[in-house]
C-alpha cells in the first residue's frame, strides 16, 4: 500500500509512519519544517517533502492519514478532497492498528506521555508490544517499539479532539482530568464527559486504573485506584524525593513492592510510575522484572529533561504548557534546588489556551524568580485580539519579569546569566535547547 501523511513531522504522526515503514508499505508525506524525526523518517524510506505542492503527490495513493494541525484550506488535502481518496484522523487509524490485541491504553491532560513510555519499559521483556508513545522515549531513543507478532498494544490515549474514542482498551489509564482544550470542549464538564465515554469503551472484562483526586467523576464497574489516600487500591507511601533519591513504595492488596527507585524526579514521576507498576502487576509481570527496568527508565525527552547538571549550574527542558503541568515542575526543580535562584523561560501555547487560563498561568509563572515570556506559539490557531504574551505578562505578579523574542534570547542569556533554568512549553521552543545549552556550556 502506499500511504500519505499530512503533518508526518508531529510526534503522533511519526509513530504512524514508522508503522507503516516497518510494515512494508510505501509512505509518502508532507510537513512544513524539516526536523530530527522527518530526517529520522527518510533514513527509513520515507518521501517527505516540506512545501505545500500537490504536484509532489504520488499518482496512486491508497489512503491519507492528517493531524488536525493542518489547516482545512492547504492544497494537499483539498486535492485528495477533492479526489476523493480516502482520509482518516491518525487516531482512527491507530484505532484500526491496536483493534483485536489487548490494549492498555494512557489518558490524562499530563502525565500520560511519561506514564506510558514507563509502561513499555517495564513490560517490553515479558511481552511482545507494539508501543505508540507521545514523546522520544530515551530507553529507545524512539516514541515507537514494534516487536515481531506483537500481542499487546501500549498506546497514549489523546483527549484533543475526542481522539481517544477510536480505542477500545483491556486496561484504561486515567493519569488527570484537568480544565483543557476548551476551545473542543467548551467547559469542564464536556471535558470530563469525553473521559466517561473513553472509559465506557474499555473491555468487558477490562480494567480502569485512575488517580484517586478525580476517581469519583469517572465510573466504571472495575476501576481500581492509585494514590496515597489510605482507600486506594494501589497505595504509594514511603515516599523519598531528594536529588539523589527518588524512591516509593507501592502496596496492592498482600503484596507490597518497597522502596522502588526511580532515575527520575519530582512527585508527578512518582504517581507516573505508580501507575505504570500497577499495569505490570495487572499484567502478570514479575516484581523483579518491575524493580529492575522501572529503575532503569531514563525519562522522555522533553520531560523533566537534564541538559545541563553541575554544581554551579543545572539546566532542565520540560514539555509543560498548562498552568498545572507548569506548577508540577516548578514544585519539583524548587525541592531539588531550594539554594538557586530560577530562571524560567516560557512559550504559550495556543491563543486560545492563553486566554482561558490567563489568571492560573499568571500564579503558577510568579513562582519563578526570573521569567522570560516568548511570544505565544499558535499552532493550528489564527490570532485572537488583544491576547498576546504582553497580556499574558501584564497579569504576572514578579518584579522580574521581561517579554523576549527568540531572536533576542541567546544575547540576553550572554548577559544574564542564570544558576537554575527551566524552559518550557509546547512550540517550537525546543529548537531553542541546543543553542541554549552550547551558550551556557562555553
Amino acid at each position: 500500500m502506499t500511504i500519505y501523511f499530512l503533518g508526518i513531522g508531529g510526534i503522533g504522526m511519526s509513530a504512524i509512519a514508522h508503522y507503516y515503514l516497518q510494515n512494508g508499505d510505501t509512505v509518502h508525506g508532507y510537513d512544513h519544517t524539516r526536523s530530527a524525526i522527518t530526517d529520522k523518517l527518510q533514513d527509513e524510506g520515507a518521501f517527505i517533502h516540506f512545501d505545500e505542492d500537490v504536484n509532489m503527490i504520488p499518482p496512486q495513493v491508497d489512503f491519507v492519514v492528517y493531524t488536525p494541525a493542518i489547516p482545512a484550506s492547504h492544497k494537499e488535502l483539498t486535492y485528495f478532497q477533492e479526489h476523493h481518496i480516502p482520509i482518516y484522523k491518525r487516531s482512527q487509524v491507530l484505532g484500526k492498528i491496536a483493534k483485536g490485541h489487548p490494549t492498555i491504553a494512557v489518558a490524562g491532560t499530563h502525565g500520560k506521555t511519561t506514564t506510558t513510555a514507563m509502561i513499555t519499559q517495564l513490560m517490553a521483556a515479558d511481552r511482545k508490544l507494539l508501543a505508540f508513545i507521545g514523546g522520544i522515549a530515551k530507553n529507545f531513543e524512539s516514541n515507537i517499539i514494534i516487536q515481531n507478532n506483537f500481542d499487546t498494544v501500549v498506546a497514549e490515549a489523546d483527549e484533543f479532539d475526542r481522539s481517544f474514542l477510536t480505542l477500545f482498551p483491556t486496561l484504561a489509564i486515567i493519569t488527570s482530568i484537568d480544565s483543557d482544550h476548551l476551545d473542543i470542549y467548551g467547559d469542564y464538564q464536556h471535558l470530563v464527559e469525553s473521559f466517561q465515554l473513553f472509559v465506557n469503551q474499555i473491555e468487558e472484562e477490562g480494567h480502569l486504573l485512575i488517580h484517586e483526586r478525580i476517581a469519583s467523576a469517572i465510573h466504571h464497574p472495575n476501576k481500581l485506584t492509585y494514590g496515597e489516600g489510605e482507600n486506594c487500591d494501589f497505595r504509594i507511601s514511603d515516599i523519598h524525593l531528594e536529588a539523589n533519591d527518588t524512591s516509593f513504595t507501592l502496596s496492592y492488596r498482600d503484596l507490597t513492592y518497597e522502596h522502588l527507585q526511580l532515575t527520575v524526579s519530582g512527585m508527578h514521576n512518582i504517581l507516573n510510575a505508580a501507575a505504570a507498576v500497577a499495569s505490570g502487576i495487572l499484567f502478570g509481570i514479575s516484581e523483579a522484572t518491575i524493580r529492575e527496568r522501572i529503575a532503569a527508565f531514563s525519562g522522555v525527552k522533553r520531560r523533566f529533561d537534564y541538559q545541563i547538571k553541575r554544581e554551579d549550574l543545572v539546566f532542565i527542558d520540560d514539555y509543560a504548557h498548562h498552568p498545572e503541568e507548569i506548577r508540577a515542575i516548578l514544585t519539583a526543580v524548587r525541592k531539588l534546588y531550594p539554594e538557586k535562584q530560577l530562571t524560567v523561560i516560557f512559550q504559550p501555547h495556543l491563543y486560545t489556551r492563553t486566554r482561558d487560563f490567563a489568571p492560573q498561568f499568571a500564579e503558577v509563572l510568579a513562582l519563578a524568580d526570573r521569567l522570560i515570556l516568548l511570544d505565544i506559539y499558535p499552532a493550528r490557531e489564527l490570532p485572537i485580539p488583544g491576547i498576546n504574551s504582553q497580556f499574558l505578562l501584564d497579569m504576572v505578579d514578579s518584579p522580574h519579569k521581561i517579554l523576549l523574542s527568540k531572536e533576542a534570547l541567546l544575547p540576553y542569556l550572554t548577559t544574564h546569566k542564570p544558576q537554575l533554568l527551566l524552559t518550557i512549553g509546547a512550540g517550537d521552543i525546543d529548537r531553542l535547547v541546543a543553542p541554549i545549552r552550547e551558550l551556557l556550556e562555553k
